[in-house]
């Protein structure tokens, strides 16, 4: 989705910041504009109103939307997690107090027809999950007109985390009607170990079905989840995670290694190209 065509530069009010789990949090901001045209797996630039430290924006996912009273698409949900000098300042914000917003932004996820759609997240990287599971079941469209997508059988989400701690929405989606299974590194939540060890239970769960994998987290997670997939022959698309400093397309600071159809790899921008990519296409 093209900045130049598309995407909105505006200063947007803040009507909500909650806390979800430990230092992470849900913003939520009036802004119709993109509410109404965001897809599953597009990004916001964000940037503090008024502030130049820091300079420049910050890239975060849409979480989902929200209607106004009457039924129309306006408010936005972004899921962050404190972990700098940006983030820590927005986890102070209070309504009422402004944000400048430009999106949306890359190109969201495509799932083909399946029987199950299987989610695979790391960290922070089931922020992108939600509006693509509750678009995938019937709660929500998005998009203007909204897209017409196809319905699975099944939509489940596999979410690795450190800790108990730092699990965030898990009523979000367990209320969406998807199916959620934790893995936890120490073992306080669900699966003791990696998420890619319920992604290989998954896939021999679901043999025999049309499965796509939609993955987003941790670059050596979804470099696993890619070779688990390409071993099974399983479609799996990724949203990389790739730093950015414009989000438009010109610095070509976040490109990422993209095999061709020649077997030769080039660079391809995260921001424009991506985010989502087919994930056996990564030269990780």
């Amino acid at each position: 989705m093209p900045f130049a065509l598309e995407a909105n530069a505006l200063t947007v009010p803040v009507v909500e910041n909650v806390q979800l789990a430990s230092r992470t949090y849900r913003v939520r901001f009036e802004c119709p504009q993109i509410a109404e045209t965001v897809v599953p797996g597009q990004f916001l630039m964000l940037r503090l109103t008024g502030s130049g430290d820091p300079l420049l924006g910050r890239a975060f996912a849409m979480y989902d939307t929200v209607d106004d009273s009457e039924g129309r698409p306006t408010y936005v949900d972004v899921v962050y997690l404190v972990i700098g000098k940006m983030t820590s300042r927005l986890s102070q914000y209070q309504p009422g107090q402004m944000l400048d917003v430009w999106g949306p932004l890359g190109n969201g996820f495509t799932i083909p027809e399946c029987d199950h759609l299987l989610m695979v997240a790391g960290g922070i990287g089931q922020t992108p999950m939600l509006a693509l599971g509750k678009e995938h079941l019937g709660i929500r469209g998005y998009g203007s007109p909204p897209r017409t997508v196809s319905a699975p059988d099944k939509v489940t989400l596999l979410y690795g985390v450190r800790s108990l701690d730092l699990v965030a929405g898990e009523t979000d989606f367990r209320s969406a009607g998807i199916d959620l299974r934790i893995a936890s590194d120490d073992g306080s939540i669900g699966h003791h170990g990696f998420v890619t060890e319920l992604l290989e239970q998954a896939l021999a769960e679901s043999a025999g079905q049309r499965v796509q994998v939609a993955c987003c987290g941790p670059e050596v997670m979804m470099e696993r989840v890619a070779e688990i997939c390409q071993a099974a022959e399983t479609p799996c698309l990724v949203s990389l995670e790739t730093p950015m400093a414009c989000g438009i397309g010109i610095c070509f600071s976040c490109v990422a290694k993209v095999r061709q159809e020649d077997g030769t790899w080039d660079y391809r921008r995260t921001c424009v190209e991506g985010p989502v990519f087919d994930g056996c296409s990564i030269e990780w």
